[in-house]
């Protein structure tokens, strides 16, 4: 939440004490409260805008997209028949038949599969294909959630880093009430330190909390596969919407998706090792070249051999097949139970979510009630100092306290959206 630099023109007295910087500070308080109920729409679009990105540049989702295109093109390896075969063969010792000496043979052969065989196969291809689709949308909501996650989380750095500031401000404030409390004798220098001293600790958690924005951010580049410099703009504002009824359906999540998905290819995969047990027929031709007999002559003298073939391959030693057949069968139980326990996982992992969401809210609503309360005290205080019997033990109570409820403010929204996103990763169909 940036907040506007505003420039007091009018300058009030309270109890000989002029109020300019009291009366900015006093505005500023009011911009903050304002802007933390405020949505400002303009910048609505960031983190859409980052998740595309991520999805474009990101290179675990490029090498996916790769596994996905090998994955199809495996469609067009399985459609082939086996390799023909060529044999070429020169007699060296000449065979003699009646027609004449044997010089050289040249045979080819080709086997093919059992009816079928082929399509089936391509059908398990096109069911590994959808597999390597599933583990895609899968790394991809994923990484629109780590996207997500990295976002609100600079965010909320980002936001406290605002909320500091303006506590470091207002205690500047407060020091110079007591600087001019001490000239006329109705506070004592140790307060002047006492407040300098907790002005001095927020900077410090100032500098800490920019320093981990700065590694945030780093991390977010990466995402991005970005350059790291690469400026991180997030809203100014974020505002929890209100509560609406939810439409969940995990059983079209992708991580399911991918368990029917393989179960699928395990039944074409049983259909392929059937094909796979079932004969091969061959079908080949043999030439045979012959040298014409000089010592006679007659009809067929010289005749070449032409010797058309037809093989068959018999699996009588099937105990492979059969062994593959009990593979896919365990397979099937397997997945079963792999997907049975990964829809508990996510039921609970979706119930937390919804709950700690929840809580977020409530959250929420009570410190923004307590913000209201801690800003009624402070009134109460700068009353006082206009009797001049303001006791700046209470100001750095109420100073402590203020920030803590900004503090759990900021956090609170932050939690939701972090959650907010869980519960999409979760339950969005087409993200």
């Amino acid at each position: 939440m940036k907040s506007s630099k505003i420039e007091i023109i009018e300058v009030h007295q309270f109890g000989g004490f002029k109020s300019k910087h009291l009366e900015k500070h006093l505005i500023l308080l009011c911009v903050f409260s304002f802007s933390l109920f405020t949505f400002h729409s303009v910048n609505a679009q960031n983190l859409d805008t980052y998740q595309n990105q991520a999805l474009q540049n990101n290179p675990e989702i490029q090498s996916m997209n790769s596994s996905v295109e090998i994955a199809r093109e495996r469609i067009n390896e399985v459609n082939s028949i086996p390799d023909t075969e060529f044999g070429f063969g020169y007699f060296v010792s000449e065979p003699e038949t009646r027609t004449g000496p044997q010089k050289l043979r040249v045979s080819v052969k080709q086997m093919l599969p059992w009816f079928g065989t082929i399509d089936s196969r391509k059908e398990y291809a096109g069911y590994m294909v959808s597999v390597e689709e599933a583990d895609l949308e899968i790394a991809r909501r994923k990484l629109r959630l780590n996207v997500s996650q990295l976002y609100y989380e600079i965010y909320e750095l980002q936001e406290k880093v605002e909320v500091l500031e303006e506590n470091i401000q207002l205690l500047e404030i407060y020091r110079t009430m007591a600087l001019n409390s001490v000239e006329v004798g109705k506070a004592s220098a140790v307060e002047v330190l006492r407040l300098k001293m907790r002005q001095n600790d927020l900077v410090e958690k100032k500098k800490n909390l920019q320093l981990n924005i700065e590694v945030k951010e780093t991390e977010f580049n990466n995402l991005l596969n970005i350059n790291d410099d690469a400026e991180i703009l997030v809203q100014d504002t974020l505002l929890i919407p209100i509560e609406s009824s939810e439409n969940i359906n995990l059983s079209i999540h992708p991580e399911l998706q991918k368990f029917d998905r393989f179960a699928e290819s395990i039944e074409a995969s049983e259909q392929v090792n059937l094909q796979e047990a079932a004969p091969k027929l061959g079908l080949g031709v043999d030439y045979i070249s012959v040298q014409e007999r000089t010592d006679m002559n007659f009809s067929d003298n010289g005749k070449d051999i032409l010797m058309p073939m037809l093989s068959i391959s018999v699996p009588i030693f099937n105990k492979k097949y059969r062994s593959v057949t009990k593979q896919n069968e365990l397979r099937q139980e397997q997945i079963s139970s792999n997907r049975n326990l990964r829809l508990n996982e996510l039921e609970s992992s979706l119930r937390s979510a919804l709950n700690e969401r929840a809580s977020a809210r409530i959250k929420f609503e009570a410190q923004a009630d307590n913000l209201g309360q801690a800003k009624d005290a402070e009134d109460l205080l700068l009353k006082q100092y206009e009797t001049g019997t303001i006791d700046f033990d209470d100001v750095l109570d109420i100073q402590e306290i203020q920030l803590q409820i900004q503090m759990n403010l900021i956090e609170a929204v932050s939690t939701w959206f972090k959650k907010d996103a869980i519960v999409e990763y979760l339950t969005v169909n087409n993200l």
